[in-house]
């Protein structure tokens, strides 16, 4: 399989990780899935008293902002493989 389709693949078994599975590894897993689909982030951080669950997801993403596509993606397939094999 190509990068893509591990990708694909690993983006479905995130959805069955356990709900131990923290909330920092989650947000791990958004930051990196945002910049492998999305990109750059094209957003301004959220404000206000109310998005705080929005500012941490922005957060995550800014913080892996330099990786490229497929540096996003590898990193994805890897921390997915981790948290399924705890």
């Amino acid at each position: 399989m190509g990068l893509e389709e591990d990708f694909e693949k690993a983006a479905k078994d995130a959805l069955t990780l356990p709900a131990s599975t923290s909330d920092d590894d989650k947000l791990i897993l958004y930051g990196l899935y945002k910049q492998a689909t999305v990109g750059k982030i094209n957003t301004s951080r959220p404000s206000g008293m109310f998005e705080q669950k929005g500012r941490y997801k922005w957060d995550a993403w800014k913080a892996v902002e330099g990786k490229t596509k497929e540096e996003a993606m590898s990193d994805y397939i890897t921390k997915v493989t981790q948290l399924k094999e705890a």
